[in-house]
């Protein structure tokens, strides 16, 4: 799908909205694209906000260095450290942002221009930044004494984060798959597996698996989009009753796709596969 045509399906939701019920006041903006992608040749790009609201919606924009990890259960959360681990790899400092701050009125639209600005002697490769879009605007209401005729509401305030990828030169990603594993909890198996980034740039994927068992019958499967800034241990699942008490085959690849991305805003790499047995109980 091109640009243009994302930009159309966007500019049409607001007039399906319109329909909407009165709880589309705390949807937020609308932005497009989700992933920013900028090149060092043009250091340029835009997005596009829409309010969908039926009020103003007050607009903040900044940006900050930040990038995916795990926990030690393997949910992702955002590493948001003082300081960039590298000086190399923050491009936060780099973005303006025009303009920083504006009004959006009600079924409107504005666009926003970023414009990166990194040091002239920069080496080869992919730095990295989230937007922070902050909306404020409308209310939900909370109480409403019928005898004063008072109400008591709530200010929505939402803010949506965007990751910022800004290449440089040559820049190139891939991605080293271990320690697969799988354990069964109450409702579901749960996979495990260590993705070690390769080469000077994010890899951005999708990851599938899959249990078979011992007469090649696949038992269950799981896909999940996956971003590999330095090393990730996520963790995926598939439904327990799919998969009863045996040992099994477990299959992970990771593709060089991504269902909710357009394909010119990813790097190519080579799919990586593996499998291991595995003994659920």
């Amino acid at each position: 799908m091109t640009r243009s045509s994302r930009l159309l399906r966007l500019l049409a939701l607001p007039a399906a909205l319109a329909a909407a019920p009165a709880a589309a006041h705390a949807q937020g903006l609308l932005i497009a694209p989700t992933t920013v992608v900028i090149d060092s040749r043009s250091r340029t790009t835009s997005l596009l906000l829409v309010n969908p609201g039926d009020e103003p919606a007050e607009v903040e924009i900044s940006a900050f260095f930040a990038y995916t990890v795990t926990d030690s259960t393997g949910r992702l959360e955002l590493h948001t450290p003082e300081r960039p681990d590298s000086g190399l790899l923050s491009a936060a400092e780099w973005i303006r942002v025009f303009p920083r701050r504006m009004t959006i009125d009600p079924r409107a639209q504005q666009t926003v221009r970023l414009l990166v600005s990194p040091p002239a002697d920069l080496p080869d490769g992919e730095y990295w930044a989230r937007l922070a879009v902050l909306a404020r605007g409308g209310t939900l209401p909370i109480t409403s004494a019928a005898d004063t005729g008072v109400q008591v509401g709530l200010s929505i305030e939402v803010r949506t984060l965007l990751p910022v990828l800004f290449r440089k030169g040559k820049v190139s990603t891939g991605v080293a798959l271990s320690r697969m594993r799988a354990a069964r909890t109450d409702d579901s198996v749960v996979v495990r597996a260590r993705l070690d980034r390769q080469g000077n740039a994010a890899m951005i994927g999708t990851v599938r698996g899959e249990f078979v068992d011992a007469s090649g019958q696949v038992r269950a499967s799981f896909s999940q989009p996956v971003s590999t800034y330095m090393e990730l241990e996520p963790r995926f699942t598939a439904p327990s009753d799919s998969v009863p008490p045996g040992r099994y085959t477990l299959r992970m690849e990771v593709l060089p796709e991504r269902r909710d991305l357009p394909a010119e805003s990813l790097l190519s790499f080579g799919a990586v596969r593996d499998s291991v047995s595995v003994d659920l109980p």
